[in-house]
């Protein structure tokens, strides 16, 4: 599948779109001041704003659908949830153009604005709609034909993964699926699944099967008696962009955890490789940015009164930049205030506790109310971290971590941030043990993402920063 193809057809048909629905609507505007039809004409071609809004309008459109992440995923569109997408983004996107552009022009009563943005709305709305929807169709009736489809991996070899290829192989209208082979869990002599399909071998080779069979779906079909393993089939898949369906047994079904997809489909719980809407993430980096630059400029006296005691407590070097991973596992230099004498690590990596002698009188202070850590919003501004995320870890530790709680790799998916939920409900960890309980506030947050839930964190940090409960 081209989904770059897809992708600039959604793009055109919104700009064309946009450009109609301007154009109808600057008519209408313009027929309702004069409504002379033999005058009309020259009076919209000798208006410049006619030709400022063709543009500049569908250019805004398109950046806007952007934001709201309408042209990701393009092979996978329902039209129901198209069309209340279209539906609500016509509605914002025609309020912030009215606003901005229409509410200055003359007008001969409040009447007359509210059947204008009205009537810019029906029309915007109606065109998208329309052409949004015959791609649409297109697709998912190649979809359901067979004539396109996503290339698929299923993990498991016996009789739950058997009966669900079955099934999805015998359905009427086809779900897109492209079944590529599987590979297994549990050792076994042979696999009732490689009478059909090919065997890759264990599932601890699916990042490499991924990239090299380019999966688009993975369906994780194991039984009961593989159920253990199934924190580290998620694991294992924790860098790909694949989508990820679980067949799910009836406690899940009771609990209201399967949400049909489709009438004709396999029930099956769905999780979808982007963690927040992609609005969102655009919105966190955005406030990651502005934050950023005003913290930067609020707490410029702090830098310099920071630096100065640093400076003038202990010996060496004002600053500290130490190798961690972050997101990906890509290892980025975060930099912060030096807390601790000069060549503290020079018999290893070692984790600091409460009464750790390596740490200055000065450097207790600013680890209680987190001065240490203000140099790390250049980091962000960098790229590699986030107001918002996990505490980032050095290699050494997380080879430790992992042996005990392998799902920390599931962090890794996302940048990790100047402050987190485990920072405020646990603060510094001392040792691997306490690492690991802090970890499962990490990965709540990470299962509970979105902007709101970063306000609140942000919130609470302030608190702790301002009443120096820190620790």
């Amino acid at each position: 599948m081209n989904n770059k193809l897809q992708t600039i057809k959604y793009l055109l048909a919104d700009y064309l779109s946009a450009t109609i629905a301007w154009a109808l609507f600057f008519a209408y505007r313009k027929h309702s001041y004069s409504p002379i039809e033999d005058n009309l004409k020259e009076v919209i071609l000798n208006d410049s704003k006619f030709y400022s809004g063709l543009l500049i309008i569908p250019v805004l459109w398109v950046l806007f659908y952007l934001f709201l992440g309408n042209y990701k995923a393009v092979y996978r569109k329902s039209r129901i949830r198209e069309l209340g997408l279209t539906f609500m983004s016509s509605l914002i996107g025609v309020s912030l153009i009215f606003f901005a552009i229409i509410l200055d022009d003359y007008v001969h009563s409040y009447k007359e604005l509210y059947v204008f943005a009205i009537v810019l709305f029906i029309i915007h709305f109606s065109l998208t709609a329309f052409f949004r929807l015959i791609i649409t169709t297109i697709t998912v009736r190649k979809i359901h034909n067979g004539d396109i489809g996503f290339k698929t991996l299923i993990v498991g070899g016996n009789g739950n993964a058997t009966s669900i290829f079955l099934d999805i192989s015998n359905q009427y209208i086809s779900s897109g699926n492209k079944f590529m082979g599987f590979v297994h869990v549990n050792e076994a002599d042979n696999y009732k699944l490689a009478q059909h399909l090919h065997h890759y071998g264990h599932f601890s080779k699916m990042d490499e099967i991924i990239e090299k069979e380019k999966i688009e779906e993975v369906i994780i079909a194991i039984d009961p008696s593989e159920h253990t393993k199934i924190k580290s089939i998620i694991t294992t898949l924790r860098n790909s962009k694949v989508v990820i369906k679980i067949i799910p047994d009836m406690y899940d079904i009771m609990l209201g955890s399967v949400k049909m997809t489709a009438i004709f489909q396999a029930p099956l719980i769905q999780i979808y490789p982007d963690i927040m809407p992609y609005w969102q993430i655009v919105l966190k980096r955005l406030m990651d940015i502005v934050l950023s630059i005003i913290a930067i400029i609020l707490l410029s006296p702090l830098y310099i009164f920071t630096a100065l005691g640093v400076y003038f407590t202990s010996k060496g070097p004002i600053f500290y930049s130490q190798e961690r991973i972050g997101i990906n596992g890509k290892p980025f230099n975060m930099l912060k205030f030096r807390t601790m004498v000069e060549n503290a690590e020079e018999n290893g990596p070692q984790l600091s506790s409460e009464n750790d002698s390596r740490i200055t009188p000065f450097g207790k202070f600013m680890r209680k109310v987190r001065l240490d850590e203000i140099p790390q919003f250049f980091t962000v501004i960098k790229g590699d971290m986030s107001i918002v995320g996990y505490r980032p870890e050095r290699q050494y530790f997380i080879d430790q971590i992992v042996k005990v709680a392998p799902h920390y790799k599931l962090l890794l998916k996302i940048k990790p941030g100047i402050t987190s939920w485990g920072q405020v409900k646990y603060g510094y960890a001392e040792n691997v043990e306490e690492m690991v309980e802090r970890l499962k506030y990490d990965i709540l947050y990470l299962e509970n993402m979105s902007i709101s839930v970063d306000i609140k964190i942000l919130f609470y940090t302030i608190i702790i920063v301002l009443t120096g409960r820190g620790k």
